[in-house]
């Protein structure tokens, strides 16, 4: 293994760019058209082009992926986490192209990384687990009917994905429907496959889960455990190691369920078994992620192991170096520096970084795919980069990350920093007095979290490609479209290029966020109350629901499938 191509962008490919460096090897990066300039391209030794804009068009695109494995001469493929990371289909591509595959079997991920079949595995190893059904829903009625067989509320899972994205909670059986059809529709969107399955769902659970390492023989260690119970939409935001206020037989049967499942389909690479925990200390097993955690951070800090170079030395035969599950030394915490404003319900906020102040000082670490003057992209994940310490307990880990987040400054786009703030000054996130769930944020913290100045949205960058020669060979030179309109019009940007000002009008309804319009919830001419959700947009590879204004009757002005900006027209609602 010499050259790695990493198929991933942002905070995940910056963080294997240094491992595959640290390891003596060459790092290559691929990017889309708005990537071209990112931080993760910057630092590799090699870039590749993916040649489109969205993510269909690029990370995820195993066609062009893997025509940029060849040219680049990789002969091995790095997945990071997101897009293909859990991909059986693009692993499987990667090995039959004679390339090393830095992760899970196919047939693992196969099993694992499809949730019923995952449920199955984990009930023959004797794993902790509440009802669910046992393959996909095939209607929103199977949904309604289990729900009442059941009761509530019901999970309704995407089969294939993770990340919480085509995840969704139904507490009422008139919005079981509804939430299967928004689940599936995010599945398809993130993942490329629909499929979704029901679980009853533990409210007020903690999230706590494994970080697992296999050697693809069969062994399997695992190596610490985290608590992931801090999240908004399903999406986790806050993390720390070990989770807090488990007892002895509860870690011991998280560890021995985890390693069990693994085992089960001898394990490679690195894993992340997850469970839920009520109030009551029962304990059910979710899901198992194969892939690397963007948690990864704190499980490395509490126990000095690299993950994502264990990940390299699996994957070159040399398996782990290590066999015990490694005694945590300390705590660590991260938090997610998310671009997104939490005052306005955690809407992505994309736009340029115009200034960064990064923390450091003793036990804090600065994970991050974005520098001063980057954009951050509509098109991709808000998580612009991760902030974790380290210290000897956890008060005093909550102590370094008040002071990193005091040192802490990112102008240009809103960020999840003032909620930050906020959480590790309130009394539930206190060791004494720990009593966060995954549902916390929502319902306990955001109606006092403060809104932010909205930023400019960020101008469209698409690259046109032109074909020129060079020294006698002839190439395909990628340029910005601003720039040749310029280089058109004389060095005169084109007027078109200046955003149009905000229409007046007290009956237009606004996207909250830029991305695609996805659904309407209601029909055209229909009467709506204040406050009811009408539309749906997909911003940042998650579901945003757009509500009413206003009440009136509503006329719609975009159709479904349409791009749309910060502040895009979307329709009216006029007084009846």
């Amino acid at each position: 293994m010499r050259r790695v191509l990493i198929a991933n962008r942002g905070e995940i490919a910056v963080r294997v760019v240094r491992a595959v460096a640290e390891a003596g090897l060459v790092s290559v990066a691929v990017y889309a058209d708005q990537d071209a300039d990112a931080l993760h391209v910057r630092l590799a030794d090699e870039a590749y082009m993916l040649g489109g804009a969205t993510a269909a068009e690029s990370y995820l695109s195993i066609e062009w992926l893997m025509a940029a494995a060849q040219a680049s001469g990789a002969d091995a493929v790095h997945p990071g986490y997101g897009f293909l990371s859990e991909s059986a289909e693009f692993a499987r591509a990667v090995e039959a192209a004679g390339l090393i595959w830095i992760g899970p079997s196919p047939e693992s991920i196969d099993s694992l990384g499809d949730k019923i079949t995952a449920r199955r595995i984990a009930q023959s190893v004797g794993a902790p687990l509440v009802a669910g059904t046992d393959r996909p829903l095939e209607s929103a009625d199977e949904a309604v009917a289990f729900a009442r067989e059941h009761g509530l509320p019901i999970a309704i899972k995407a089969a294939f994905g993770g990340g919480g994205r085509g995840l969704k909670v139904a507490r009422e059986l008139d919005d079981v429907a509804a939430a299967f059809d928004s689940a599936s529709r995010e599945a398809q969107a993130a993942f490329g496959r629909g499929e979704c399955f029901v679980e009853r769902f533990l409210e007020r659970p903690r999230h706590i889960e494994a970080q697992v390492l296999g050697d693809g023989t069969g062994n399997v260690v695992v190596v610490g455990d985290r608590d992931c119970s801090l999240q908004r939409r399903n999406q986790k935001l806050v993390e720390e190691a070990p989770a807090p206020g488990l007892t002895d037989e509860q870690r011991r049967r998280i560890h021995d369920a985890a390693r069990d499942i693994c085992a089960a389909v001898s394990y490679r690479g690195a894993g992340t078994v997850e469970f839920l925990m009520g109030e009551d200390g029962v304990i059910s097993f979710l899901e198992v992620n194969t892939r690397l955690q963007v948690e990864h951070p704190i499980t490395e800090a509490v126990t000095g192991v690299d993950l994502v170079a264990e990940q390299l030395r699996i994957a070159a035969g040399s398996g782990l170096s290590f066999s015990e599950t490694p005694e945590p030394t300390g705590h660590a915490i991260e938090l997610r520096i998310n671009a997104e404003d939490p005052g306005r319900g955690f809407l992505p906020s994309p736009g340029v970084v115009t200034s960064l102040r990064v923390p450091a000082g003793p036990g804090v670490r600065w994970d991050a795919g974005i520098e001063a003057g980057d954009t951050v992209q509509s098109a991709f994940d808000s998580l612009i980069a991760k902030l974790i310490v380290h210290a000897p307990d956890r008060d005093t880990a909550v102590v370094r990350a008040r002071r990193a987040l005091g040192e802490l400054s990112v102008e240009g786009v809103a960020t999840v920093v003032p909620f930050a703030r906020v959480l590790l000054d309130d009394p539930a996130f206190s060791t004494a007095g720990f009593a966060v769930h995954t549902q916390w944020i929502e319902t306990t913290l955001m109606p006092r979290l403060e809104t932010q100045r909205r930023p400019e949205p960020a101008t469209a960058q698409p690259l046109r490609r032109v074909p020129i020669e060079i020294d006698g060979r002839r190439v395909m030179l990628g340029l910005p479209e601003d720039l040749l309109r310029g280089i058109a019009a004389g060095g005169t940007a084109a007027a078109d290029a200046v955003p149009a000002t905000a229409v007046a009008d007290p009956a237009v309804i606004e996207a909250p966020v830029p991305g695609t319009l996805v659904d309407w919830l209601v029909p055209d001419g229909e009467q709506v109350t204040e406050g009811q959700d009408v539309a749906v947009i997909d911003a940042m590879k998650m579901e945003t629901r757009v509500a009413a204004h206003r009440a009136g009757a509503l006329s719609r002005g975009t159709d479904v499938g349409a791009t749309v900006s910060i502040g895009h027209v979307l329709g009216k609602i006029e007084p009846v």
